[in-house]
């Protein structure tokens, strides 16, 4: 039976999402063609009518979700997306919690192309917290923009470290509590107020 472009475009976005997920959850190399197929309700034969390669669709997959991460963060204020990504539900939330987090040692390790889709999404978040983080008028150049690389790579750290450790281990939260505290005490200092 025919399929038509429509249907055919729905089931490769509904693999994009599968993928999405199921990478963020296992790695790029938990996750055979296979396995991510029939995840998502196809045969595996099908993979290669919606993608050249694996490789093809680890790209579309983490862009896919490093733009659901940038519209999460969107609606959220500085102090807002630290409250929410430095907590317990993201680092418990591993399939759909942020690709930088769950795939940043994956993509390192991944062609330029891929490393190209991560630091366009790494861009893209920096400049919309950067938009929503007001320095003052004597601050020096590029002053925001240096606290927004800080802030997320602390963010991302503290749920790195928070995932490396059982998932019971008072460790594992204790770290999520002091790096929240510290980046929002952060905030504070920088708007003048006391910590």
């Amino acid at each position: 039976m025919r399929v038509s472009k429509a249907q055919a475009q729905a089931n490769r976005e509904h693999i994009v999402e599968t993928a999405s997920e199921l990478f963020r959850e296992r790695g790029f190399d938990g996750v055979g063609v296979s396995d991510l197929m029939a995840a998502a309700g196809f045969t595996h034969g099908g993979f290669y009518k919606h993608f050249g390669s694996k490789a093809d669709l680890m790209a579309e997959a983490s862009a896919c979700s490093l733009a659901k991460s940038l519209a999460a963060a969107q609606a959220l204020d500085v102090p807002g997306f630290i409250d929410v990504y430095v907590s317990r539900e993201h680092r418990d939330r591993r399939g759909n919690g942020c690709t930088m987090v769950a795939l940043g040692g994956d993509a390192a390790r991944q062609p330029d192309d891929l490393k190209a889709t991560f630091a366009e999404g790494i861009e893209h978040t920096l400049q919309t917290l950067g938009d929503k983080y007001p320095t003052g008028p004597d601050a020096p150049a590029g002053e925001g923009r240096r606290k927004m690389i800080d802030l997320l790579s602390r963010a991302v750290g503290a749920i790195l470290l928070s995932r490396a450790c059982p998932d019971d281990s008072a460790l594992a939260d204790e770290i999520l509590q002091v790096c929240r505290a510290e980046m929002l005490a952060s905030l504070a200092v920088d708007k003048g107020e006391s910590a």
